[in-house]
């Protein structure tokens, strides 16, 4: 269908250049056969037909260049200008042209009045009055052969003339094919007004003229075929106003069957939206008198057909808790909702109860509750997750902080002191040398260990290592630690020899190693480091003398750092974790700190 429709817009906008075309070359021919002696722009509308057909020609193509509109507007002008100039002296054949040089100038002009949806264009007043003028002028030439010796009347122009302007306005009408009165999808409004009336004013003179042809044909005389021919167009015209009020009168009746087949219709279908709504409802009048009630009614209640009310049994206005008496005398609770149906005066002409059955509700409503629970319990894992977290988080930006510190500290000593020895070596004498030298390697220890803290970090943390545990010998592990940190004769060892502990033998050197180191800076002699067997474990214990730990830092003593100073705590209670174990703070007596982890026992 829109293949076709393209086709036959293309065919109208070639018919409309072809009659562009043909006017334009009547119109020069017609200038090249006027006389020399009159003046050429007003002894004929030849001139006008020109350029109006040239106009045509340039618009008739839907997409048309810039400089190809232009030019066919000025033209159309042009043609309206010239149309003007010949009133004096042929005034028909100069309206049309002046009517039709302005339609091609607003042919793609539309206008919408206030108040209405739809638009028209200007155009097609202008070429309804030009063609109506051109076969004024055309039709009694048609119909010259019926007169007397091949006569008729006189025309207000030359048939040609006629002839070109009634091409020239089909032309315009086709050069917009889905525009005007060839529109016949248009919406109510004047397009459509004049696309319906059009026919009827242009048959009005054809009719005419071929009823006075035929009476003169016969002979009657001319006053006697002026009254036959206005008869013959009354009775026409009665004929059609009765035709009018019969189809008039055949419209209302049927509007009126399809009003009754209407409401018919809305009955049904109020009655069916009654019947299939789930809530149950009971229709009343103003004296609270059933007028109807649906299928849930009846199997809410139990009653085929509904009883008078008592008016107590009737829910008060508004929504609220109620109880419905069933057929076998139990009360059914429910939530009802009694509403008033006002008339025109906004007093009630009726009522609408509406019961719902709240024990499906309360169902609901206990499962609604259950799952807002596990949502709530949800929310609450999330939130803890989210905590963690945020505490993981809080924790890697202080360790990365803490680390930035420390790590530059030794860092900034070696080279300092590499500087130093590079620097003035010739002029330092053997002791300086040597203690630099040792300073230099007691930073770079420093920060070897803490390399490997970080690193054995991070691997408990993604948890990469794992404990192999076997028995290992306490006191052989305690005195190889005593030995690497060069403190044995500061720490007293009370551990049997034969006391063993099921662990990772390189985890539980760490936690000494990080143990005794932290007591041997923080704390003061003596240490004394013990172990012994409770049951099932094996409890070792790190003792000093020192000031111990304040209060308010021992809940998070071994969530991480807090002394500035290696990771040595926050590493001991992930190796004695991954060990089985447990590690924890005591204050001693009289004073200093005991650092207890214990392990399972080897057997």
């Amino acid at each position: 269908m829109q293949i076709a429709a393209h086709d036959v817009g293309r065919l109208s906008r070639i018919l409309a250049g072809c009659a562009g075309v043909a006017v334009a070359v009547f119109g020069a021919l017609d200038l090249l056969t006027s006389s020399a002696e009159e003046n050429a722009l007003t002894s004929s509308p030849a001139a006008a037909l020109l350029a109006a057909g040239l106009a045509l020609f340039l618009l008739a193509p839907i997409r048309a260049s810039t400089p190809a509109r232009v030019t066919a507007y000025v033209l159309a002008g042009l043609a309206a200008l010239l149309g003007a100039a010949a009133l004096v002296r042929h005034p028909a054949a100069a309206v049309a042209t002046l009517l039709t040089g302005l339609a091609l100038t607003g042919i793609d002009v539309r206008v919408r009045r206030p108040g209405e949806q739809s638009r028209f264009r200007i155009a097609d007043p202008l070429l309804a009055g030009a063609t109506i003028i051109a076969l004024v002028a055309l039709v009694p030439r048609m119909f010259a052969p019926t007169f007397p010796d091949g006569g008729g009347p006189d025309s207000v122009m030359t048939p040609y003339h006629a002839g070109a302007l009634l091409t020239l306005a089909l032309g315009a009408i086709l050069a917009r094919p889905e525009a005007g009165p060839l529109r016949t999808a248009a919406a109510a409004g004047p397009g459509t007004k004049i696309r319906h009336t059009l026919p009827v004013v242009i048959a009005v003179p054809v009719l005419a003229a071929l009823v006075s042809a035929l009476a003169v044909r016969t002979g009657i005389s001319r006053p006697a075929a002026a009254i036959s021919t206005g008869a013959i167009l009354a009775a026409l015209a009665v004929l059609a106003l009765i035709g009018f009020l019969v189809r008039s009168l055949e419209g209302a009746d049927r509007q009126q069957r399809e009003l009754v087949a209407e409401l018919r219709e809305r009955r049904e279908f109020a009655d069916t939206l009654l019947q299939s709504m789930n809530e149950a409802v009971m229709v009343l009048d103003a004296n609270h008198r059933v007028i109807d009630v649906n299928r849930r009614w009846r199997e809410l209640t139990g009653h085929r057909e509904p009883a008078a009310p008592d008016p107590a049994s009737l829910p008060p206005a508004g929504t609220g808790d109620w109880l419905v008496r069933h057929a076998d005398g139990t009360d059914i609770p429910v939530l009802a909702t009694m509403a008033p149906i006002p008339d025109a005066d906004g007093r009630p002409r009726a009522y609408v109860a509406t019961y719902v059955d709240i024990t499906d509700r309360k169902r609901v409503a206990d499962e609604l509750r259950e799952r807002a629970g596990e949502l709530e319990r949800s929310n609450e894992r999330l939130r803890e997750s989210n905590a963690r977290l945020a505490a993981a988080l809080a924790f890697k930006n202080d360790l990365t902080s803490m680390l930035t510190h420390d790590v530059a500290q030794p860092i900034s000593s070696i080279a300092s002191l590499s500087e130093l020895l590079s620097a003035d070596w010739a002029e330092l004498d053997e002791d300086t040398r040597l203690e630099l030298t040792t300073k230099i390697d007691k930073n770079t220890r420093r920060l070897v260990k803490m390399m490997n803290d970080l690193q054995l970090l991070f691997r408990l943390d993604t948890g990469a290592v794992t404990a192999r545990r076997t028995p290992v010998p306490v006191r052989e592990v305690v005195t190889a630690v005593a030995a690497e940190l060069r403190c044995a004769a500061d720490v007293t060892i009370e551990v049997d020899e034969d006391l063993a502990a099921l662990a990772d033998r390189q985890h539980l050197w760490h936690v000494v190693h990080n143990l005794l180191g932290n007591a041997l800076k923080y704390g003061d002699p003596p240490l004394v480091v013990s172990a012994r067997r409770a049951g099932e474990a094996v409890e070792l214990v790190v003792q000093d003398r020192g000031a111990g730990i304040p209060e308010e830092l021992v809940p998070q003593l071994f969530d991480r750092f807090m002394r500035g100073a290696g990771l040595g705590l926050f590493i001991v209670r992930h190796l004695v974790e991954a060990n089985r174990g447990s590690v924890r703070y005591e204050r001693a007596e009289p004073r200093g700190a005991r650092l207890v982890v214990t392990l399972e026992a080897a057997r």
